[in-house]
Protein backbone atom coordinates (compact mmCIF):
# COMPACT_ATOMS: atom_id res chain seq x y z
CA UNK A 1 0.00 0.00 0.00
CA UNK A 2 1.31 3.44 -0.93
CA UNK A 3 0.96 6.04 1.83
CA UNK A 4 -1.32 8.99 1.10
CA UNK A 5 0.48 12.11 -0.10
CA UNK A 6 0.04 15.40 1.77
CA UNK A 7 0.34 18.08 -0.90
CA UNK A 8 0.26 20.87 1.67
CA UNK A 9 3.35 19.51 3.42
CA UNK A 10 6.75 21.11 3.00
CA UNK A 11 7.84 20.34 -0.58
CA UNK A 12 11.07 18.88 0.82
CA UNK A 13 9.03 16.27 2.69
CA UNK A 14 6.80 15.79 -0.34
CA UNK A 15 9.89 15.14 -2.47
CA UNK A 16 10.93 12.38 -0.08
CA UNK A 17 7.47 10.83 -0.26
CA UNK A 18 7.48 10.86 -4.07
CA UNK A 19 10.98 9.36 -4.25
CA UNK A 20 9.82 6.54 -2.00
CA UNK A 21 7.28 5.49 -4.64
CA UNK A 22 9.44 3.74 -7.30
CA UNK A 23 8.41 4.82 -10.79
CA UNK A 24 10.82 3.76 -13.55
CA UNK A 25 9.43 4.39 -17.03
CA UNK A 26 6.40 2.21 -17.77
CA UNK A 27 6.00 1.50 -14.04
CA UNK A 28 4.25 4.72 -13.01
CA UNK A 29 0.87 3.30 -11.98
CA UNK A 30 1.52 3.52 -8.21
CA UNK A 31 2.77 7.11 -8.27
CA UNK A 32 0.03 8.23 -10.68
CA UNK A 33 -2.58 6.63 -8.40
CA UNK A 34 -1.16 8.39 -5.32
CA UNK A 35 -0.91 11.78 -7.04
CA UNK A 36 -4.40 11.52 -8.52
CA UNK A 37 -5.93 10.59 -5.15
CA UNK A 38 -4.10 13.42 -3.39
CA UNK A 39 -5.22 16.01 -5.94
CA UNK A 40 -8.83 14.86 -5.82
CA UNK A 41 -8.81 15.03 -2.02
CA UNK A 42 -7.21 18.48 -2.05
CA UNK A 43 -9.62 19.92 -4.62
CA UNK A 44 -12.64 18.45 -2.81
CA UNK A 45 -11.69 20.51 0.25
CA UNK A 46 -11.64 23.84 -1.63
CA UNK A 47 -14.10 26.40 -0.26
CA UNK A 48 -12.76 29.57 -1.87
CA UNK A 49 -12.67 30.96 -5.41
CA UNK A 50 -11.59 27.61 -6.94
CA UNK A 51 -14.42 25.61 -5.36
CA UNK A 52 -16.40 24.05 -8.19
CA UNK A 53 -14.01 25.61 -10.70
CA UNK A 54 -11.21 23.05 -10.60
CA UNK A 55 -10.91 19.86 -12.61
CA UNK A 56 -8.80 16.78 -11.96
CA UNK A 57 -8.55 13.94 -14.47
CA UNK A 58 -6.44 10.85 -15.02
CA UNK A 59 -5.58 9.51 -18.46
CA UNK A 60 -3.58 6.30 -18.10
CA UNK A 61 -0.60 7.23 -15.96
CA UNK A 62 -1.01 10.91 -16.74
CA UNK A 63 -2.62 13.16 -14.11
CA UNK A 64 -3.94 16.64 -14.87
CA UNK A 65 -5.57 19.40 -12.84
CA UNK A 66 -6.58 22.95 -13.70
CA UNK A 67 -8.39 25.94 -12.28
CA UNK A 68 -11.05 27.87 -14.19
CA UNK A 69 -11.19 31.06 -12.16
CA UNK A 70 -11.13 33.48 -15.09
CA UNK A 71 -7.82 35.03 -14.06
CA UNK A 72 -5.94 37.12 -16.67
CA UNK A 73 -3.38 34.47 -17.68
CA UNK A 74 -2.62 30.78 -17.37
CA UNK A 75 0.59 29.10 -16.26
CA UNK A 76 1.16 25.45 -17.10
CA UNK A 77 3.28 23.50 -14.61
CA UNK A 78 4.49 20.32 -16.30
CA UNK A 79 6.65 17.48 -15.05
CA UNK A 80 7.25 13.80 -15.64
CA UNK A 81 6.54 11.18 -13.00
CA UNK A 82 8.94 8.53 -14.30
CA UNK A 83 12.60 8.02 -13.51
CA UNK A 84 15.43 6.04 -15.02
CA UNK A 85 15.84 2.47 -13.65
CA UNK A 86 16.64 2.28 -9.94
CA UNK A 87 20.23 1.74 -8.80
CA UNK A 88 19.77 0.73 -5.18
CA UNK A 89 18.84 4.36 -4.51
CA UNK A 90 15.26 4.11 -3.21
CA UNK A 91 13.97 4.86 -0.60
CA UNK A 92 15.12 8.43 -0.15
CA UNK A 93 18.00 8.99 2.26
CA UNK A 94 18.74 12.30 4.00
CA UNK A 95 22.15 13.53 5.11
CA UNK A 96 23.40 16.83 6.49
CA UNK A 97 26.34 18.87 5.32
CA UNK A 98 27.21 22.11 7.09
CA UNK A 99 23.72 22.06 8.65
CA UNK A 100 22.14 21.73 5.21
CA UNK A 101 19.84 18.83 4.41
CA UNK A 102 20.62 16.85 1.25
CA UNK A 103 18.14 14.38 -0.23
CA UNK A 104 19.62 11.30 -1.91
CA UNK A 105 17.75 8.94 -4.21
CA UNK A 106 16.41 8.24 -7.67
CA UNK A 107 14.36 11.22 -8.80
CA UNK A 108 15.59 13.70 -6.21
CA UNK A 109 17.01 15.68 -9.15
CA UNK A 110 15.19 14.34 -12.21
CA UNK A 111 12.54 15.34 -11.37
CA UNK A 112 10.47 14.44 -8.34
CA UNK A 113 11.69 17.53 -6.50
CA UNK A 114 10.25 19.64 -9.34
CA UNK A 115 7.01 17.63 -9.22
CA UNK A 116 6.80 18.20 -5.47
CA UNK A 117 7.16 21.97 -5.92
CA UNK A 118 4.39 22.00 -8.54
CA UNK A 119 2.02 19.81 -6.52
CA UNK A 120 2.60 21.87 -3.38
CA UNK A 121 2.00 25.19 -5.15
CA UNK A 122 -1.16 23.91 -6.83
CA UNK A 123 -2.54 22.74 -3.47
CA UNK A 124 -1.49 25.98 -1.77
CA UNK A 125 -2.54 28.55 -4.38
CA UNK A 126 -5.32 27.15 -6.57
CA UNK A 127 -7.99 28.20 -4.04
CA UNK A 128 -6.15 31.27 -2.76
CA UNK A 129 -7.14 34.90 -3.33
CA UNK A 130 -3.43 35.60 -3.91
CA UNK A 131 -3.26 33.64 -7.18
CA UNK A 132 -2.93 35.91 -10.24
CA UNK A 133 -2.72 33.26 -12.98
CA UNK A 134 -5.01 30.31 -13.57
CA UNK A 135 -3.05 27.10 -13.14
CA UNK A 136 -2.78 23.89 -15.13
CA UNK A 137 -0.82 21.00 -13.64
CA UNK A 138 0.37 18.30 -16.05
CA UNK A 139 2.17 15.24 -14.66
CA UNK A 140 2.97 12.54 -17.19
CA UNK A 141 4.75 9.26 -17.82
CA UNK A 142 7.49 7.80 -20.01
CA UNK A 143 9.64 10.89 -20.53
CA UNK A 144 12.89 9.05 -19.93
CA UNK A 145 12.48 6.61 -22.84
CA UNK A 146 11.81 6.80 -26.56
CA UNK A 147 9.88 9.83 -27.80
CA UNK A 148 7.05 7.71 -29.20
CA UNK A 149 6.13 6.64 -25.64
CA UNK A 150 6.27 10.14 -24.11
CA UNK A 151 3.14 10.87 -22.08
CA UNK A 152 3.16 14.56 -22.99
CA UNK A 153 3.11 13.56 -26.64
CA UNK A 154 0.08 11.38 -25.88
CA UNK A 155 -1.64 14.37 -24.26
CA UNK A 156 -0.98 16.48 -27.36
CA UNK A 157 -3.26 14.05 -29.18
CA UNK A 158 -5.83 13.25 -26.47
CA UNK A 159 -6.11 16.45 -24.38
CA UNK A 160 -4.38 19.18 -26.34
CA UNK A 161 -6.54 21.92 -24.81
CA UNK A 162 -5.02 21.11 -21.41
CA UNK A 163 -1.59 22.19 -22.67
CA UNK A 164 -2.64 25.72 -23.64
CA UNK A 165 -1.32 28.59 -21.57
CA UNK A 166 0.58 31.87 -21.60
CA UNK A 167 3.72 30.18 -20.36
CA UNK A 168 4.75 26.60 -19.60
CA UNK A 169 7.24 25.78 -16.86
CA UNK A 170 8.97 22.40 -16.98
CA UNK A 171 10.32 21.23 -13.63
CA UNK A 172 13.52 19.82 -15.13
CA UNK A 173 16.60 20.25 -12.90
CA UNK A 174 18.31 23.59 -13.48
CA UNK A 175 19.89 24.33 -10.11
CA UNK A 176 17.14 26.88 -9.48
CA UNK A 177 18.01 28.99 -12.53
CA UNK A 178 15.82 29.45 -15.58
CA UNK A 179 17.20 27.42 -18.47
CA UNK A 180 15.60 28.79 -21.60
CA UNK A 181 14.69 26.87 -24.72
CA UNK A 182 16.50 23.65 -25.52
CA UNK A 183 18.75 22.10 -28.12
CA UNK A 184 17.40 20.04 -30.96
CA UNK A 185 18.62 16.46 -31.24
CA UNK A 186 18.97 13.94 -34.02
CA UNK A 187 20.70 10.61 -34.49
CA UNK A 188 22.01 9.18 -37.71
CA UNK A 189 23.09 5.58 -38.10
CA UNK A 190 25.79 5.28 -40.75
CA UNK A 191 25.73 1.81 -42.33
CA UNK A 192 28.88 0.54 -44.03
CA UNK A 193 28.83 -2.43 -46.41
CA UNK A 194 31.89 -4.30 -47.62
CA UNK A 195 32.92 -7.80 -48.63
CA UNK A 196 33.80 -10.50 -46.10
CA UNK A 197 37.13 -12.35 -46.47
CA UNK A 198 39.78 -14.20 -44.46
CA UNK A 199 42.13 -11.65 -42.89
CA UNK A 200 45.09 -13.64 -44.26
CA UNK A 201 43.78 -12.79 -47.73
CA UNK A 202 42.40 -9.36 -46.95
CA UNK A 203 42.88 -8.16 -50.54
CA UNK A 204 39.97 -10.42 -51.46
CA UNK A 205 37.66 -8.47 -49.15
CA UNK A 206 36.42 -4.94 -48.57
CA UNK A 207 36.60 -3.87 -44.92
CA UNK A 208 33.34 -2.21 -43.85
CA UNK A 209 35.00 -0.69 -40.78
CA UNK A 210 37.58 1.06 -42.93
CA UNK A 211 34.77 2.58 -44.98
CA UNK A 212 33.73 4.48 -41.85
CA UNK A 213 37.15 6.17 -41.58
CA UNK A 214 36.15 9.34 -43.45
CA UNK A 215 33.12 9.78 -41.18
CA UNK A 216 35.24 9.30 -38.04
CA UNK A 217 37.78 11.74 -39.43
CA UNK A 218 35.07 14.32 -40.03
CA UNK A 219 33.85 13.88 -36.46
CA UNK A 220 37.34 14.31 -35.03
CA UNK A 221 37.87 17.50 -37.02
CA UNK A 222 34.42 18.98 -36.39
CA UNK A 223 34.37 22.45 -34.81
CA UNK A 224 31.22 23.05 -32.80
CA UNK A 225 29.32 26.28 -33.31
CA UNK A 226 28.19 28.51 -30.44
CA UNK A 227 25.31 30.92 -31.00
CA UNK A 228 23.84 33.63 -28.78
CA UNK A 229 20.03 33.81 -28.82
CA UNK A 230 18.33 36.32 -26.51
CA UNK A 231 21.42 36.38 -24.31
CA UNK A 232 21.53 32.57 -24.03
CA UNK A 233 24.57 30.88 -25.57
CA UNK A 234 23.93 27.45 -27.09
CA UNK A 235 26.90 25.26 -28.03
CA UNK A 236 26.34 22.57 -30.63
CA UNK A 237 27.89 19.13 -30.65
CA UNK A 238 28.38 16.32 -33.20
CA UNK A 239 29.54 13.10 -31.59
CA UNK A 240 29.90 9.39 -32.33
CA UNK A 241 27.94 7.66 -29.56
CA UNK A 242 27.84 3.98 -30.51
CA UNK A 243 29.23 1.57 -33.10
CA UNK A 244 29.26 -2.12 -33.98
CA UNK A 245 31.35 -4.27 -36.29
CA UNK A 246 33.26 -7.49 -36.53
CA UNK A 247 32.65 -11.16 -37.30
CA UNK A 248 35.67 -13.00 -35.89
CA UNK A 249 39.30 -12.36 -35.06
CA UNK A 250 40.45 -13.60 -38.46
CA UNK A 251 37.76 -12.14 -40.70
CA UNK A 252 37.45 -8.91 -42.68
CA UNK A 253 34.01 -7.54 -41.66
CA UNK A 254 31.45 -6.93 -44.36
CA UNK A 255 29.09 -4.93 -42.14
CA UNK A 256 29.55 -2.09 -39.65
CA UNK A 257 27.48 0.77 -38.32
CA UNK A 258 28.08 3.97 -36.42
CA UNK A 259 25.56 6.11 -34.50
CA UNK A 260 26.13 9.86 -34.54
CA UNK A 261 24.24 12.34 -32.33
CA UNK A 262 23.91 16.00 -33.33
CA UNK A 263 22.79 18.51 -30.69
CA UNK A 264 21.77 21.65 -32.57
CA UNK A 265 21.13 25.20 -31.44
CA UNK A 266 17.44 26.11 -31.60
CA UNK A 267 17.91 28.56 -34.46
CA UNK A 268 18.13 25.51 -36.77
CA UNK A 269 14.88 23.77 -37.62
CA UNK A 270 14.91 20.01 -38.13
CA UNK A 271 15.55 20.24 -41.88
CA UNK A 272 18.48 22.59 -41.40
CA UNK A 273 19.91 20.47 -38.57
CA UNK A 274 19.75 17.29 -40.65
CA UNK A 275 21.25 18.99 -43.70
CA UNK A 276 24.13 20.35 -41.60
CA UNK A 277 24.86 16.99 -39.99
CA UNK A 278 24.87 15.15 -43.33
CA UNK A 279 27.15 17.74 -44.87
CA UNK A 280 29.55 17.73 -41.92
CA UNK A 281 29.78 13.92 -42.00
CA UNK A 282 30.28 13.79 -45.77
CA UNK A 283 27.03 11.90 -46.24
CA UNK A 284 25.13 14.45 -48.32
CA UNK A 285 24.04 12.84 -51.56
CA UNK A 286 24.60 9.27 -50.33
CA UNK A 287 21.69 6.80 -50.27
CA UNK A 288 19.25 6.93 -47.37
CA UNK A 289 17.87 3.84 -45.66
CA UNK A 290 14.33 4.25 -44.37
CA UNK A 291 13.62 3.22 -40.78
CA UNK A 292 13.21 -0.54 -40.50
CA UNK A 293 14.69 -1.26 -43.92
CA UNK A 294 17.74 -3.48 -44.40
CA UNK A 295 20.62 -1.59 -46.01
CA UNK A 296 21.71 -2.72 -49.50
CA UNK A 297 24.44 -5.37 -49.69
CA UNK A 298 26.48 -3.48 -52.27
CA UNK A 299 29.72 -2.06 -50.82
CA UNK A 300 29.35 1.56 -49.76
CA UNK A 301 27.99 3.92 -47.14
CA UNK A 302 24.30 4.45 -46.38
CA UNK A 303 22.58 6.53 -43.71
CA UNK A 304 19.44 6.13 -41.64
CA UNK A 305 17.70 8.80 -39.54
CA UNK A 306 16.83 7.10 -36.23
CA UNK A 307 15.75 10.08 -34.08
CA UNK A 308 14.76 13.69 -34.73
CA UNK A 309 13.34 16.29 -32.33
CA UNK A 310 13.33 20.07 -32.82
CA UNK A 311 14.86 22.53 -30.41
CA UNK A 312 13.00 25.40 -28.79
CA UNK A 313 13.87 29.09 -28.92
CA UNK A 314 14.11 30.85 -25.53
CA UNK A 315 10.83 32.76 -25.95
CA UNK A 316 11.79 35.11 -23.12
CA UNK A 317 10.26 38.17 -24.77
CA UNK A 318 6.71 36.88 -24.17
CA UNK A 319 5.18 38.92 -21.31
CA UNK A 320 4.47 35.91 -19.05
CA UNK A 321 7.99 34.56 -19.56
CA UNK A 322 9.51 37.99 -18.92
CA UNK A 323 7.59 38.20 -15.63
CA UNK A 324 8.99 34.80 -14.64
CA UNK A 325 12.53 35.93 -15.44
CA UNK A 326 12.04 38.93 -13.17
CA UNK A 327 10.71 36.71 -10.39
CA UNK A 328 13.84 34.56 -10.74
CA UNK A 329 16.08 37.60 -10.35
CA UNK A 330 17.10 37.56 -14.01
CA UNK A 331 19.10 34.34 -13.60
CA UNK A 332 18.84 32.76 -17.03
CA UNK A 333 21.04 30.49 -19.13
CA UNK A 334 20.69 28.26 -22.18
CA UNK A 335 19.40 24.72 -21.79
CA UNK A 336 21.88 22.09 -22.93
CA UNK A 337 20.02 18.98 -23.91
CA UNK A 338 16.52 18.32 -25.21
CA UNK A 339 13.47 18.67 -22.99
CA UNK A 340 9.72 18.82 -23.45
CA UNK A 341 9.83 22.61 -23.71
CA UNK A 342 10.19 21.76 -27.39
CA UNK A 343 6.67 20.30 -27.45
CA UNK A 344 5.19 23.45 -25.94
CA UNK A 345 7.22 25.69 -28.26
CA UNK A 346 5.83 23.75 -31.23
CA UNK A 347 2.34 24.62 -29.93
CA UNK A 348 3.30 28.31 -29.85
CA UNK A 349 3.55 28.45 -26.04
CA UNK A 350 6.65 30.06 -24.46
CA UNK A 351 8.28 27.48 -22.21
CA UNK A 352 11.24 27.37 -19.83
CA UNK A 353 12.94 24.83 -17.59
CA UNK A 354 13.03 25.65 -13.88
CA UNK A 355 13.57 23.14 -11.11
CA UNK A 356 15.75 22.14 -8.16
CA UNK A 357 18.84 19.98 -8.55
CA UNK A 358 22.08 19.95 -10.49
CA UNK A 359 21.33 18.57 -13.99
CA UNK A 360 24.79 17.00 -13.99
CA UNK A 361 23.59 14.63 -11.26
CA UNK A 362 20.53 13.43 -13.15
CA UNK A 363 20.46 9.66 -13.77
CA UNK A 364 23.49 9.04 -11.54
CA UNK A 365 23.57 6.35 -8.88
CA UNK A 366 24.43 9.04 -6.30
CA UNK A 367 21.72 11.46 -7.48
CA UNK A 368 21.06 14.02 -4.75
CA UNK A 369 19.52 17.44 -4.24
CA UNK A 370 20.04 20.09 -1.53
CA UNK A 371 16.79 20.79 0.31
CA UNK A 372 17.51 24.53 0.12
CA UNK A 373 17.13 24.44 -3.67
CA UNK A 374 13.67 22.92 -3.36
CA UNK A 375 12.72 25.70 -0.95
CA UNK A 376 14.19 28.42 -3.20
CA UNK A 377 12.42 27.23 -6.36
CA UNK A 378 9.15 27.03 -4.41
CA UNK A 379 9.64 30.63 -3.27
CA UNK A 380 10.50 31.85 -6.78
CA UNK A 381 7.44 30.27 -8.36
CA UNK A 382 5.15 31.33 -5.54
CA UNK A 383 6.29 34.93 -6.01
CA UNK A 384 5.64 34.67 -9.74
CA UNK A 385 2.19 33.13 -9.33
CA UNK A 386 1.07 35.71 -6.77
CA UNK A 387 2.59 38.90 -8.24
CA UNK A 388 0.57 40.77 -10.89
CA UNK A 389 2.47 41.28 -14.15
Amino acid sequence: MTAALDLTADPVDLTRALVDIPSPSRQEDAIATAVHAALESTVAAFTGPAAGRTEVIRDGNRVLARTRRGLPGRAVLAGHLDTVPLADNVPCRVTSEADEQILHGCGTVDMKSGDAVFLHLFALLADSEDLVHDLTLVLYDCEEIEATANGLGHLERSHRDWLVGDVAILGEPTGGLIEAGCQGTLRIRVHARGVRAHSARSWLGDNAVHRLAPVLGALAAYEARSVDIDGCVYREGLQAVRMSAGVAGNTVPDEAWLDVNFRSAPDRDTDAALAHALDALGLAGLPRVETGEVPPTEPGLYWELTDLSPGALPGLSAPAAADLVRAAGGRVRAKYGWTDVSRFAALGIPAVNLGPGDPGLAHKRDEHCPAVQITEVTRTLRDYLTTPG
